[in-house]
This record gives structure tokens, sequence and C-alpha cells, in this order.
């Protein structure tokens, strides 16, 4: 790493340690005493409330995350929400997309996550690193509170809200305050042939402040981690007698996830990332109903991805095998080559860049309003791959490929005004707005001759385009009756996709031009049948339109690449929700009946491809969908005993595939069939349950397991084999975490994700036992 990319670090250590020591006769002083700080009632409006949204919704405020979650990254504050999973493969991962009862791991784009009103959801593609939201940019120390809304049923939301909407609220202080946080941890992963502990660091601190009308938040991130296994190398089981051949010993027989034999060779994407993030908040109270906030954040990431062999030589030397030849493994012959193309080295060096300005009031009036503005820029962003063979050599340098995303990036403005004809609260609550967005796709990938340090070369691929979306929106919250309420709603998207263009073997490929409009209706009805329970039954349409990659991000087809489909037609959406809620002494009830019927569902799928010979896997439309389901969710305080809270979720979802006249089976699987199968990447169960008890105002024990059923990541349901690399699994993990306020302003934190060390596929292998060390200082 170059010197000045330690500069995040140390700013971050120099402004840790000067808080600790400024403030260490203070901290010293009130170490014996018994009583705590003071804890503030101002609470945040939950994003149901800001939005009078008619969406079930459930959330986490920033005491309960530090009491309950082990907490390393923004996007574990949702760990324990119903129905929620962020499929983070270890502390760092760039990859991390959010789920929701009806949509899966492979569709981040089915839904939103901001933060403070911004949006942070990549919507440049709908899978993994081009399309998993941008949590980073957002530190765990900032967060106020967390809210999910389940459903399409809030005409403020694109279609993308078919899945949740998560908004995350940050802090912004009424006084000086200053916190400095330090955090370990550490698993014990052992599976095939890798058996290693792998530690992850973090340094946080903050600084704030309210100067009269002015306040100011300043945040710094430092965060040092390695990762188990990410990927296996993997050989299909050959049936070919290796001859006079050479023998190579350590391979692991395993079956692949359709139940093939395979050879399971060696571990890949072992990943050494090293990531500074910083922001800057600054607000002015221009009246006392009208403020302006401006933010800032740049987020850097340095990483090393490395591989391991399992396999060994006569001589017991590492083998990662070569350009030619075969060997000899278990009594059978494989090409050196196959097993020289399972190991590669990579590098990442990122820079991506966020800018926020808003201007609202404070919504106590007849009239209020906001507008949002925001810019999310890569401002540098290089994956270095090594493509020679063998791969210890290539760690030297030698022949690779560099992807080049710099230039990507989105641009969002949100218009939104509420009016209360009839005053707070009155019989009518009007709101609506204008929204646009832009969302631009920059990812040449060249040849180069040095993949660690080497400029580029010749243009391998390249993908470029752009998408557009405008709209209009307009709801009315109407209290008809004394205990009836209905929010009537639409919006209405123009979207339009433009400037595509695809290189690939030595191809090039303008794409032609894309328009779109749709309207979408919302309405909901609640009715508050006692004083302490309400019923709602909630209908909407949503229409998700393409992301900018899955129109025209180039795919790979084994060796061929090929340009992606630029005629992808929207996913039409139709949920309704069901949702019966009662409030009990300290705490809630709540059932709901959910369905959901998508057409024109985009989800990978083998078909015929043009150019490949064979039926392949790519994005395609498919007909029709259908999720279904009951959840169950609970909540309360003082359980039986003082101190004792209790939370939990269950759910059901019976998720199938109705139509779907573009399926073509692989060659492996000529009788397949897709109709009536299980629609991809959803579970047919989920749970969760928490306990969390506070004897004292001292100390805070918690307990938690998360549970997902069987789901499959086919659309034909092929892949029967949960339990391997690119299965899909059932698990079930247990966490705990004991919290210690030692003083005044001291706390401490001893935490263990997975205690039951269940070892799990989710396509990757996921942590294993990991346990989590934390000390902060509260100014």
């Amino acid at each position: 790493m170059k010197k000045s990319d330690h500069s995040l670090v140390l700013v971050a250590q120099a402004l840790g340690l000067g808080i600790a020591a400024a403030l260490q006769g203070p901290a010293l002083a009130a170490e014996g005493e018994q009583t705590l700080a003071p804890i503030s009632v101002r609470e945040a409006k939950t994003t149901a409330e800001k939005f009078l949204a008619p969406t079930t919704s459930e959330g986490a405020t920033r005491q309960q995350i530090a009491d309950t979650v082990n907490a390393m990254n923004t996007e574990d504050a949702f760990k324990y929400l119903p129905n929620i999973l962020v499929r983070k493969r270890f502390t760092g991962d760039t990859d991390a997309p959010i789920t929701s009862r009806t949509t899966g791991v492979n569709a981040s784009a089915r839904s939103l996550i901001y933060a403070d009103g911004v949006l942070l959801s990549t919507l440049i593609n709908n899978n993994n690193g081009n399309g998993s939201p941008r949590w980073f940019m957002v530190s765990p120390e900032e967060i106020e509170r967390i809210d999910v809304l389940y459903g399409p049923f809030s005409a403020a939301f694109p279609g993308n809200s078919y899945g949740v909407v998560a908004e995350i609220t940050t802090r912004m202080p009424a006084k000086f305050e200053a916190t400095a946080k330090a955090t370990e941890s550490w698993q014990e992963f052992k599976q095939y042939g890798t058996q290693d502990s792998y530690r992850s660091e973090q340094l946080a601190a903050t600084l704030g402040n309210r100067l009269g009308d002015f306040s100011f938040w300043l945040s710094l991130n430092h965060l040092d981690s390695h990762s188990q296994p990410v990927t296996y190398g993997t050989l299909t089981q050959s049936a070919t007698a290796p001859g006079p051949v050479p023998v190579v010993n350590g391979a692991f027989a395993d079956r692949n996830r359709t139940g093939g034999a395979i050879q399971v060779i060696g571990a890949g994407n072992l990943t050494h990332t090293l990531q500074d993030n910083a922001k800057i908040k600054l607000a002015y109270d221009f009246s006392p109903q009208l403020q302006g906030a401006y933010t800032f954040g740049i987020w850097q990431n340095q990483a090393d991805l490395r591989a391991q062999t399992y396999l060994t030589d006569a001589a017991g030397n590492p083998y990662y095998g070569a350009a030619a030849g075969n060997v000899n493994i278990g009594g059978f012959r494989y090409a050196a080559s196959a097993i020289a193309g399972q190991f590669a080295a990579g590098k990442r060096d990122m820079e991506h860049h966020m800018h926020s300005l808003t201007l609202k009031t404070k919504g106590n009036s007849a009239f209020d309003w906001d507008v949002v503005l925001s810019r999310y820029d890569y401002a540098r962003h290089q994956e270095r791959s090594s493509t020679g063979v063998p791969y210890s050599a290539a760690l030297n340098g030698g022949a690779g490929r560099i992807l080049d995303m710099e230039g990507t990036g989105w641009t969002t403005v949100d218009i939104k005004g509420t009016w209360r004809p009839d005053g707070p609260p009155g019989a009518h609550t009007l709101s609506g707005g204008a929204h646009y967005d832009l969302y631009k796709l920059t990812s040449p990938t060249y040849n180069t001759a040095d993949w660690i340090a080497g400029g580029n070369g010749s243009l391998f691929t390249d993908a470029r385009g752009k998408t557009a979306t405008q709209a209009l929106w307009l709801q009315d919250v109407w209290r008809f009756a004394p205990r009836f309420k209905a929010t009537l709603g639409a919006r209405y998207e123009h979207w339009r996709a433009f400037d595509g263009f695809n290189f690939t073997s030595a191809t090039a490929i303008v794409q032609p031009g894309r328009d779109k409009t749709a309207l979408s209706p919302k309405a909901s009805l609640s009715w508050e049948a006692t004083t302490d329970s309400q019923v709602t039954a909630s209908l909407g349409r949503a229409v998700r339109f393409p992301t900018v990659g899955e129109l025209y991000q180039t795919i790979q087809v084994g060796a061929t690449f090929q340009s992606a489909n630029p005629n992808l037609k929207p996913e039409d959406v139709v949920s309704a929700e069901l949702s019966f809620e009662k409030a009990l002494d300290q705490g809630k009830l709540r059932i709901s009946l959910f369905a959901e019927q998508v057409k024109d569902a985009l989800i990978a799928q083998t078909a015929n491809f043009p150019g490949i010979a064979t039926p392949t896997s790519f994005m395609q439309n498919v007909d029709k969908t259908r999720q279904r389901g009951i959840e169950l969710v609970y909540q309360a305080q003082d359980v039986l005993i003082r101190g004792l809270e209790l939370s939990g979720s269950l759910t059901y979802v019976d998720a199938r595939i109705l139509k779907n006249d573009g399926y073509v089976p692989a060659a492996s699987t000529p009788g397949a069939t897709s109709v009536g199968k299980h629609t991809p990447n959803v579970p047919d169960w989920r749970a969760t349950l928490l306990a969390s008890y506070r004897p004292d105002d001292r100390w805070t024990y918690t307990l938690a397991g998360r549970y997902s059923g069987r789901f499959f990541a086919t659309v034909d349901n092929t892949d029967i084999n949960g339990h391997t690399y690119q299965g899909f699994e059932r698990f079930f993990v247990a966490d705990a975490r004991v919290r210690y306020q030692v003083a005044k302003q001291w706390s401490a934190a001893l935490g263990v994700d997975n205690l039951n060390n269940r070892k799990y596929f989710l396509f990757h292998p996921f942590p294993q036992r990991t346990v989590f060390v934390e000390l902060k200082f509260d100014y």
C-alpha cells in the first residue's frame, strides 16, 4: 500500500488517542461512580412515520443494536429483524446483498437501502459486487435507528421496493460528543484441506457538536480483515484411466450441487482487505422550521485475494497445475491446465465518493417539504486478476486482466411535500413528490502484461450504458371514520435505457435504446378494531425496471464472453398483505398474510443463447412466479422477570414458478422442468429468536438464533445438494453477546456468532464460530 493510502488510518488513530488523552481525567474520576450518563429522550421518527407509509414495518434503536448485536459492519445491525438476511460472507465483504420474505440473495435490486434519505442501493446490477448496497458508507457508530418496510405499498418509493425498504437514520449531535471504539474478531475455520485462524480488527472514532444553529458530525473508521475461503476449486470427476502420468495427492472427493461427483482441489479468494472510510456531516438551521445539510463520504479499499492448493506432488510440494500435461488424482487422469484454471490471485484498489445535499422543514406545520440530492461516484475502482500459470509463478506478476470501473455511479434527486389541509391531525394528509435518477455503468476489462502493477493493454471486453427514471407520485392518508384510515396513492414512472455498448471477441455492438412508462396504484385500509389492535389490508402494484448491468453487463459462458440481453422486460409485480397487530402491555404481536405475483420476473436460467451450441444460464424474463405466506412476529419486555426482553419471528413462504416458456433444460439435466418448482433463492421457512436480559444498568446478556430453510438456486430445482460449494442449504446458528458498562464513559462487550459452529453454504462457505471483543469510550 502506498504511503498516502494510510492517511485515513493515521487520522483515525490520532483522533482516538487524542480523545482518550484529553478525557482521561474525567473518565478515571468516574471510574467508581454507579450513575450512568443520562439517556436522551429524543427519538428519531421511524421511516413509516416519516413517509406516512401504510406498510408493515420493523426496526431497532441504537441502544438495542449496541446491547444485542456483534456489529463490525453496518449491515450487521439488520441481523435479527424478521425475514432479513444480508449475505455477508466475511467482515468487510463488499458483496453483501439483502433479502426479504419473497426475494433472495440474487436479487438486491428488488430492495432499497437508504441512509437519511440518500440511496445506498447499487442499482447498477441485481446481484453481487456491482449490485450490493454500499453499506460501508455508513459506520456502525453513526446509526441512530434502523427501519425496514415490507412490500411496495407506499407511492413514495419506486418498484424496487417490492422486497423491502431499509432506512438507516444517522445521528446528529445536540451537544458536544465523541466516541472511540476498538473491535477485534477471530474465527477458527476448518473445511476440506483448510484449517486456519482468520482475524479482523476495527478502529472507529466519531466527533460532533452543536454550536447554535450549526451542527457537525465527523466519523472515521478503519478495518483490517482476513476472510476464510470464499470459493473452492473443483474438478468434475474423471472416468479416464490415468496412464503413465505424475501422481498428485490431497484432493477431497465430494458431490456438486446437482449431485455429480467432484474433486475439491483447493480454496480461493482468501481475502485480506484494508478499508478506511470517513464522513463529515454539516447542518445549519436557517430558521426554527428550515434546515439544510451537506454530507460527504469517502471510502477506500485495498484488498489482496489469494488461493490455497490442497494438492501436493510426489516430493510433497504444493501443486497448482500447469499449462500442459496430465496428472493422476485418485487413479484417474486430469488435465494439468484444468487444475491451473482453478487458481488465481487478485488485487482490489478502490476509492468511492458520496455527496448529498438536503433542505427540509422540520415536520410540524400544515405544509412540510424536503429536497434531497445525492451523487455516488466510483472515483477509482480497479480489480486486477492473474491469468498466468502456474499460480505460484503468477504471484510474482505476469499476464493478467484489469477491470476498471472508474466513472461508474449514480445521481438521484427527490422532492417531497406533505400538506395537512385540516391541520395535524386532520381528515386528510396529502403527500407527493418528484424523483429523478441516472445510473451509469463503465466496465472495460483490459489485458495487461503485469497484473500486479502493469498498465492497461489491449481491450479484452467492455460494457457500458445508462438508465434514467423520472417519476411523479401522490398519496392521501384519509381518516374517513374514527377507527378507519385509507391510504390511496399512485406512482407514475418514465424509464429509459441508452448509450448501451458491448465489446466481446473483437466485436463491438451498439445496443438499442429502450423506453418504458408505468403507473403503479397503491391502496391500504386500516381498521382500529380495539384500542390496542389494528387490522390492515394493503394492495399495490410495483414495476421494477431492469438495471443497467442486467441490460448491458458482459456475461461469461465458460471461456466465451457474450453481450447481455438489452431487451429484458421490467418485472411487473402485484403484492397484497393482510396484517393483524395487537399491542401488548409491554410489546406487540403481529400476524401477516402476504401474497405476491410477478410477471416477467428477472431470473438467471438456462436457455438457448445465440452463438452457444448448448443451453446455458443467463438473465431472462420468467413469465410468472407466485409467492405467498404467513409471518408471525412477537416482541415483549419484562417477560416473567424484570429486564428480560424477547423478540422473534416465524415465516413460511410457498414460492412457485407458474409459467416459464423460455426455459430450456441444461444438457446435464435433459428431462428437467421448471413450472411448479420453487422460485429460486426463497427459503420455505425462516425464523429469528432473540432474548436479552438486563439485570441492572450495567450488564446486558443476549442469546439469539437465526434459522433458514432449504431453498434452490435454479428454476428447475436440480441443485439437490445444498452442503457443497455453490449449494444453498438450511441452517441454524446461535449467537451470544455480553455487554458491560464499565464506568460512566467506558463499555466493553464479548460476543460469539455461530456459537454452535454450523458449517454451511449459501453458494459460498460461510464463517464458522467467530469471537468478538469490543471496547468503547463515550463522551
